[in-house]
């Protein structure tokens, strides 16, 4: 051990790495037992912003250096060689404070699959306890919903005309109304709940977190950059991490539990070692346990974004006029309402591309508002955005180190439409937006597609405006997969295949991703890890 890295930090019973969606309940529902000492190691600072917590701030906060780790993936082929940025949280929540706020769990099929791949204990049924466990929804309780959870789970505080014109066109191409897309079926247009309380975000830092704190037992330490696990042969001993311009250590009596996202645990994983070895000896890091699957399967919803002009007024006329953005800044001071507590979209439909197929396989993010980029200001005229992604892509993609150096971003492979499949459905999705624009209630008011215009009308011409005008949703997932096959990292209980002492609990546990936003599944999965990790502690 050289001089730098000799200064022990303290012992510890669990180390939580990442206060974000999933870490944040682990650091909480460990901690209840005042016998267990918790420590969470967390690389991004304190929640302090005053952005994050009102609910558009994700425009400000969203490529943001102080908030945002700022990642972008590799020039990618699929996707006309472009780079995408990939926004993660660097801040107490992660993501889940910069995100759109939108409270959706996926397909009961989701998990059910999940299952069926030998993941004992995560059909749907199975995780429905968690999801309710976890909520706190301001409809009240029901077969699918639970009301004393610390996770607030509201309705929308907004409404446009322009908005209900798009569900009322949606239910005219024969798309069904569903008031709740958590409940028994998930097929259907309506508006989005989102996870706020009296027109302000609710994060899991803030929902989990906070209360916790007050608890000795429970350590946090912010702008504690993890290098590497420490190994003793095959079992995880500790954390070896920056704070204070020092390197520390942390040891663990019991557990490891990395929840540092689908990009931060898999790397964390390949600069500790564990991996695919000629990969790990091309950077030049020693393997210290074959894991070929880390940092592979990487999955992402690409969205595919269709805006409208129109005559009927939307948010951009009135964050364009001088008086009337003053007045939604009053209007948000005084009542919590209006458009400053917009979640990324209101409406949301979830349908198929085709006849034929068995349940939703796009999605559509309504918003009453367009832009080119978050946080470059909307267009000069009035238009909305109509994005819609492909829920279960069949393109894989991967994220693999490039340095031993822990600071050093890893490259992100996404490949995008790399797959026959992926590239039908984009063809196809922008048909099904093209039908809804098209119907009663939307085609008075439209006075042209802006993006990508109609210029675009083939099969080859829709799938080229798919390369160039789409944008990932954010939902990175699937790199530390649950599995007992070859390229599995984890097992049914999140435990790391081969190593003791170490589980993965975040959205890189999926083996396949969610019909659906990844944010309320993550929670979910740091509550399921939570209870079972007390369950094998109990056996010990």
């Amino acid at each position: 051990m050289s001089m730098y890295q000799n200064q022990v930090f303290g012992e510890f019973d669990y180390i939580v790495v990442g206060a974000g969606s999933a870490g944040c309940v682990l650091a909480n529902r460990l901690s209840e037992d005042p016998h267990i000492r918790v420590l969470l190691l967390e690389a991004g600072g304190q929640d302090n912003n005053p952005w994050i917590h009102i609910p558009v701030g994700y425009f400000k906060t969203m490529h943001n250096p102080a908030t945002d780790w700022c990642y972008q993936t590799d020039p990618d082929e699929g996707i006309d060689g472009r780079r995408l940025q990939w926004p993660r949280g660097k801040v107490l929540g992660g993501s889940s404070s910069l995100n759109g706020l939108l409270y959706i769990r996926g397909q009961h099929q989701d998990y059910d699959h999940w299952a069926a791949l030998g993941n004992d204990g995560w059909s749907y049924q199975e995780v429905l306890p968690y999801f309710k466990k976890s909520e706190c929804q301001s409809r009240g309780k029901n077969d699918y919903h639970g009301v004393n959870g610390p996770l607030k789970v509201s309705d929308l505080r907004l409404r446009r005309e322009i908005a209900d014109r798009f569900v009322t066109a949606a239910r005219q191409t024969g798309i069904p109304a569903n008031p709740d897309f958590n409940g028994a079926e998930q097929e259907g247009v309506g508006y989005f709940q989102q996870t706020a309380y009296k027109g302000l975000r609710c994060s899991s830092a803030k929902a989990f977190l906070r209360p916790a704190l007050k608890r000795p037992n429970l350590t946090l330490l912010t702008h504690a950059h993890t290098r590497r696990i420490l190994l003793e042969g095959k079992q995880a001993t500790g954390i070896e991490f920056e704070y204070k311009g020092k390197r520390q250590l942390a040891r663990v009596t019991r557990e490891v539990i990395l929840s540092a996202g689908a990009i931060g645990s898999p790397q964390i994983l390949q600069c500790s070692g564990i991996g695919e070895p000629s990969h790990l000896a091309s950077v030049g890091v020693e393997c210290r346990h074959v894991l070929p699957g880390v940092g592979e399967n990487l999955q992402d919803h690409l969205q595919i974004r269709l805006v409208f002009r129109t005559s009927c007024k939307t948010l951009n006329d009135e964050v364009n006029h001088p008086l009337k953005k003053l007045g939604v800044g009053m209007q948000y001071a005084l009542s919590r309402t209006g458009p400053l507590t917009l979640a990324a979209s209101q409406v949301c439909v979830f349908t198929r591309s085709r006849e034929d197929l068995e349940r939703p396989d796009i999605q559509f993010h309504m918003q009453p508002l367009s832009a080119d980029k978050p946080g470059e200001g909307v267009h000069p005229f009035s238009a909305f955005t109509a994005s819609v992604c492909q829920l279960r892509p069949h393109s894989r993609g991967r994220i693999r180190i490039i340095s031993a150096d822990p600071h050093q971003y890893p490259s992100i492979q996404a490949n995008y439409l790399s797959a026959e499949e992926d590239c039908r459905v984009a063809v196809d999705a922008i048909k099904v937006a093209r039908r809804i624009a098209e119907a009663e209630a939307l085609k008075p008011v439209i006075l042209d597609e802006h993006v990508p215009g109609r210029q675009y009308q083939s099969d080859e011409q829709l799938l080229e405006a798919a390369r160039k005008f789409s944008q990932t949703i954010y939902h990175p997932t699937s790199t530390c997969k649950m599995g007992q096959d070859d390229m599995a990292v984890v097992d049914s209980r999140l435990k790391v295949h081969g190593i003791e002492g170490l589980r993965v609990a975040d959205a890189s546990i999926m083996p396949v991703i969610v019909s659906g936003n990844t944010n309320a599944p993550s929670i979910m999965i740091g509550e399921k890890a939570a209870d079972m990790i007390k369950e094998d502690q109990r056996h010990d």
